[in-house]
């Protein structure tokens, strides 16, 4: 697993196609996503590398071989299976510049916590909620390397012999599929904000 090298959650998202790292445990809190050590840093660069760094390695500071997302078959997928309720515990937004950072477009899970969810969307990392069923046909295609599309444009998930939607803010799932954030959205918009205060300015009808 290789962190970035450009800026996470800038590039436009429609579909990402890609295998499935799965990490079944359930409750997995942002401290174990990007420990508290780590939260000293200001930006995203190069944080994707610590992603679960308690998790990924041992005491020694080795790499554990068990720990999912060491295994070279999921060196460079960008769709994490995560557990029940993941991202649960303090609301620091490093947790999705971490999965961010790591390469990861997407999460999918039976639930989230809801700061995190925030986080996520507001950083570019689409949190897709599915339910049991289909939490189980996914880690099932991943055991046999099966890819999957996540469709931002269509609000879907597609796999070989299935599919099945899902839902977003509506706001956050246009700065999403621009590759965009608030201030980026408010920004592209300036020559039309611009000709609104002028006319405002003017007293003429809006």
């Amino acid at each position: 697993m290789s962190a970035r090298t450009t800026e996470p959650g800038r590039e436009p998202f429609q579909t990402v196609n890609s295998r499935i790292a799965v990490l079944p445990q359930d409750n997995i809190d942002t401290d174990q996503i990007i420990p508290a050590r780590f939260l000293k840093v200001t930006d995203k660069a190069g944080i994707g590398t610590h992603l679960f760094e308690d998790l990924r390695r041992g005491p020694d500071g080795v790499l554990l071989a068990d720990f999912p997302l060491n295994k070279a078959e999921n060196e460079g997928v960008a769709i994490l299976l995560a557990g029940h309720n993941f991202g649960c515990g303090s609301s620091r937004e490093h947790a999705p510049w971490a999965l961010a950072g790591a390469g990861f477009r997407a999460v999918i899970s039976t639930s989230f916590a809801d700061i995190f969810k925030s986080n996520a969307l507001k950083n570019g990392l689409l949190p897709v909620v599915v339910d049991s069923a289909t939490w189980s046909a996914l880690a099932h295609l991943a055991s046999s390397g099966g890819t999957v599309a996540v469709d931002l444009s269509e609000l879907e998930v597609r796999w070989p012999g299935g599919k099945v939607g899902f839902t977003i803010d509506s706001f956050a799932r246009t700065c999403i599929l621009h590759g965009t954030d608030e201030l980026g959205y408010i920004l592209d918009h300036e020559p039309e904000i611009a000709a609104f205060e002028r006319r405002r300015e003017r007293g003429e009808q809006q």
